[in-house]
């Protein structure tokens, strides 16, 4: 055991530790748009870029009326909103329509889709649809529970604006009102920050991109030339692939912090969390369940075995444990100052990891046994699946 712990401490010592000095040089380099820097009004002013904004929803009754009342409040003046009832079989329609004939003429259009066409996702189908109507300058994706404050779009614009910026990513705050959401989503992001490097997304040599369904803002130009929509109608991770095939495609990509000007209750409960992921896991893995199952050991691997290494090896051995750990909760710490999880979290990290390995394994076997994915109450055929993936 001796070699062993020898060995395993000093390659998690080192895996924690670099990207800990990797994230502690990197992340201060991301911009923050909620700085005075941003404040920027350049309301009434001729030159400023129209931007659609599209909001695909599909029974999303309990929180579009919210969704939409902010986005029609924003300090911006050349912008409109593209609401998409995506089959919804709830009253997400109807409470678009109304808030639509309430709002100033042009500025919010519903669209009501009540058949999916073959070949498609509803989600990217719902986008696609959106986008053929839009008359924007930019396009704006974003997600049908996403509260927007009213100087969110004009930030972001100011800050795309000035970096030449062909795709903007801004993460959105996370509204957490239960221990088991604060526990999941910050293993969630300490995971984000150990395998993407989001501060190498500008980065033109590195492979590191970025999505987020909440916020992506993309040239409209860009999104044409790249095939729109089309390119990722039957993709699981459509936000995520949006930012993979623009940084493929050699365009300039930002990701911002914004503290809440933009937010979002992603799940309630740890097993809200588990519920949300279920769906995306087995995806991430290219739906091949060798890479899945690899990927549950590896898991394990790297956030467990530091706890248990700590307990189990013998006086020098626990060196690497001991890097690895520290590293670990310094990564919360500087979490926590941007966001509302206390760095004290890092002592469930045990418990989120079987959590999160359950929840890869769950996604593995339910997508398996059934044959496909059932997303927003339709079935998508895993063969179907498999060669739709980018």
């Amino acid at each position: 055991m001796s070699y062993f712990h020898w060995i395993a401490g000093c390659v998690l010592g080192l895996a924690w530790l670099w990207r800990l000095v990797d994230a502690a040089v990197g992340v201060p380099k991301i911009a923050d748009i909620s700085g005075l820097q941003w404040d920027r009004r350049p309301l009434g002013d001729p030159s400023n870029p129209k931007v659609s904004i599209i909001v695909p929803a599909c029974n999303e009754a309990a929180d579009i009326e919210a969704t939409l009342a902010r986005l029609l409040a924003l300090e911006y003046d050349n912008y409109e909103v593209i609401a998409v009832d995506d089959r919804s079989t709830d009253q997400t329609g109807e409470i678009m329509e109304r808030i639509a004939s309430a709002a100033s003429p042009g500025r919010l259009k519903v669209i009501r889709i009540t058949d999916l066409p073959g070949g498609w996702m509803g989600k990217p189908h719902a986008m696609w649809s959106a986008s053929n109507r839009a008359s924007g300058d930019w396009l704006l994706f974003t997600d049908a529970d996403v509260l927007f404050k009213p100087d969110a779009l004009r930030r972001a614009l100011a800050y795309a604006e000035s970096e030449r910026a062909d795709h903007l990513v801004l993460f959105p705050r996370m509204i957490m009102k239960h221990p088991g959401e604060k526990m999941m989503i910050a293993f969630f992001q300490t995971l984000f920050v150990f395998g993407h490097r989001p501060w190498k997304v500008a980065d033109p040599k590195t492979k590191d991109h970025i999505g987020v369904g909440a916020f992506n803002m993309i040239r409209r130009t860009v999104y044409e030339a790249l095939g729109t929509y089309k390119a990722l109608r039957f993709d699981v991770l459509d936000d995520m692939k949006l930012g993979k095939v623009v940084k493929n495609a050699g365009y300039v990509q930002r990701n911002v912090f914004g503290e809440d000007l933009i937010s979002i209750r992603w799940a309630k409960g740890a097993w809200g969390v588990v519920d949300n992921l279920t769906k995306n896991f087995f995806a991430i893995m290219s739906f091949q369940w060798p890479r899945a199952l690899a990927s549950c050991f590896g898991l394990a691997f790297l956030n467990l075995m530091p706890f248990a290494g700590i307990l189990l090896a013998q006086g020098w051995e626990r060196v690497g444990y001991g890097v690895a750990l520290f590293s670990m909760c310094s990564i919360y710490v500087g979490m926590s100052s941007k966001s509302d999880i206390p760095p004290y979290y890092f002592i469930l990290h045990p418990l989120s990891t079987a959590l999160f390995v359950y929840t890869m394994l769950r996604s593995t076997f339910l997508t398996l046994g059934r044959g496909g994915v059932v997303w927003r109450g339709t079935f998508y055929p895993l063969d179907e699946l498999r060669k739709g993936m980018m």
